[in-house]
């Protein structure tokens, strides 16, 4: 790849994983902290509320700081999918597309942005590169689809009930 190539993917690495990452902490310690942010899921349907804060938190931070690094960036990229996913569909599906509106476009991006980054690969500056681990193309890609799609479907599986209305 060119300088200018690996230059754009650490950026884009760098800002999905800054976006993750301060995303998670402002779960932990914004607002109203775990016991919010567990409201908030429970408000969604989520059944053990506090599990589910606490889970996102850490897929979250974790996710972030992968992605900071470059460290198993396509495991990085599911799991930012994977949250998207969650997110699109339990809290922004209802709301249409536009952000200003709560709707999913916000979500949708940067869950593209996550499959994508999956395919190009997190770039020459990253620790995936120096340890000759990285994962691109389709492979990078499916990894990303794969693993983001199915521990969404585990996820809503296991912890979501919906409340009917009656």
């Amino acid at each position: 790849m060119s300088e200018a190539t690996d230059t754009a993917l650490l950026l884009v690495r760098v800002v999905l994983g800054v976006v993750m990452a301060v995303h998670g902490w402002n779960h932990w310690r914004g607002g109203g902290g775990i016991a919010g942010t567990a409201g908030w899921f429970g408000g969604l349907g989520l059944t053990r509320p506090q599990l589910q804060a606490w889970l996102s938190v850490l897929t979250e931070l974790g996710a972030g700081v992968l992605l900071l690094a470059g460290l198993l960036t396509s495991l990085a990229c599911a799991a930012v999918l994977s949250v998207m996913l969650v997110a699109g569909l339990l809290a922004h599906r209802r709301n249409g597309f536009f952000v200003f509106k709560e709707g999913y476009e916000y979500v949708l991006v940067l869950g593209v942005l996550a499959v994508a980054l999956g395919m190009w690969g997190p770039g020459e500056y990253s620790v995936d590169e120096a340890a000759d681990i990285a994962v691109t193309g389709w492979a990078g890609g499916s990894v990303v689809l794969g693993v983001g799609v199915v521990a969404t479907a585990g996820l809503l599986a296991v912890f979501w009930r919906p409340q009917r209305k009656d």
